[in-house]
């Protein structure tokens, strides 16, 4: 049998700035996630730092503990693994004033 595994975009070409989110995911099927972000453009002021948050029905979140740096140049990436998530993904940021950056964050799963 063949593994079963899933790339989802959540965020495509949007500008995070202030507090930010990734639309949120179903994974409770998935045994493993990787979320990965991309700088679509040259990041605005300081780097942001983003994390993984968790929910039991995808309006209500926390943080799952792992964190990430978000990309410093164009086409720059970052990634964050998680292997007990529940049912509910997403990636969350806070930057400074006049920082911001546009990004593509996809969802990697794997059961």
């Amino acid at each position: 049998m063949l593994p079963e595994n899933i790339t989802a975009i959540v965020t495509r070409n949007e500008t995070w700035s202030g507090k930010a989110a990734s639309e949120p995911y179903e994974v409770g099927w998935a045994k493993e996630a990787i979320l990965f972000v991309r700088a679509l453009k040259a990041p605005v002021g300081a780097v942001a730092r983003a994390w993984i948050e968790i929910s039991p029905d995808g309006m209500h979140w926390i943080p799952e503990g792992t964190t990430v740096d978000m990309p410093v140049q164009k086409d720059g990436l970052a990634a964050a693994r998680v292997a007990h998530f529940g049912n509910w993904l997403r990636l969350a940021a806070e930057f400074d004033n006049g920082s911001s950056c546009a990004v593509l964050v996809t969802l990697h799963l794997k059961a």
